[in-house]
């Protein structure tokens, strides 16, 4: 079922990967913008990841084991490179932090995304938030899906979310970027940027993709319903991703006419 839903989103992976938005990336400026987008996918990413964890790993006490083992070691195989990785300076810190550095190295306002999660830190409902916030409406569509996804409860679709729209992705669509941002800026120092897209290519393409594939086919096994919402899900979330990158290509395209 894997490969026969790989070859029915072969059509919208396609489309990502061959994005204009790359092109559109020929100025700090606009790799200013981009990072100021992304960093949302970035954050709400960790929202996808501890909603498998709370279901499919023991988070409450008194502690016993639950679910599958292999499924268990997957999700805290990635917590815990997601959560607490090793940085450019060989210390620990999560991929978010990494990135929100990354962003102040290379110029990017961290602002929108702070003030976002000063709000959510206020414990008031995800989706209130999301509604009354100024952010884009490429943004707040991407978070709204992410969180609808996650609130509806299912795990298959969470992990179909988290397989297909992240783990799978990743490691294409990120070399995409970086072709063209270093074609770009061979002389900037996008060091702290660069390293965090290495560790994306490196730990999905390698580990986490085919475990996260590994994860589905335990959680759907001959059930035909659930892969029915499997391939549902993934064509869902890469058509939010596909949202977001034009979103942020528009967002150039205005600083182009006006500048």
């Amino acid at each position: 079922m894997i490969q026969a839903i790989k070859e029915d989103l072969k059509p919208q992976i396609k489309q990502l990967l061959a994005h204009d938005l790359y092109k559109k990336i020929t100025t700090p400026e606009h790799l200013q913008i981009f990072m100021e987008h992304h960093v949302f996918a970035v954050w709400d990413f960790m929202s996808l990841l501890t909603a498998l964890q709370e279901r499919f790993t023991k988070t409450t006490n008194p502690w016993m084991p639950v679910g599958d083992p292999e499924t268990r070691y997957l999700i805290n195989e990635i917590v815990l490179a997601e959560e607490t990785d090793t940085n450019f300076y060989g210390n620990h810190q999560s991929h978010f932090e990494m990135y929100l550095d990354a962003m102040v190295t290379a110029g990017a306002d961290t602002k929108r995304i702070t003030d976002f999660l000063l709000h959510v830190t206020h414990g008031t409902d995800i989706f209130l938030i999301i509604a009354a916030s100024k952010l884009p409406v490429s943004i707040k569509q991407f978070i709204k899906t992410t969180f609808d996804v996650i609130s509806e409860g299912k795990p298959h679709k969470i992990a179909a979310a988290f397989t297909f729209g992240r783990e799978d992705l990743i490691p294409e669509m990120f070399n995409s970027i970086i072709a063209e941002i270093q074609k770009n800026f061979p002389k900037k120092n996008l060091k702290l940027f660069k390293y965090y897209f290495d560790r994306h290519i490196e730990l999905d393409g390698d580990e986490h993709g085919p475990m996260a594939f590994k994860m589905l086919e335990n959680l759907c096994g001959d059930d035909q319903q659930k892969w029915q919402e499997v391939q549902e899900t993934a064509k869902k979330v890469l058509h939010s991703r596909t949202e977001l990158w034009n979103g942020i290509k528009e967002e150039i395209e205005e600083k182009l006419v006006t500048t």
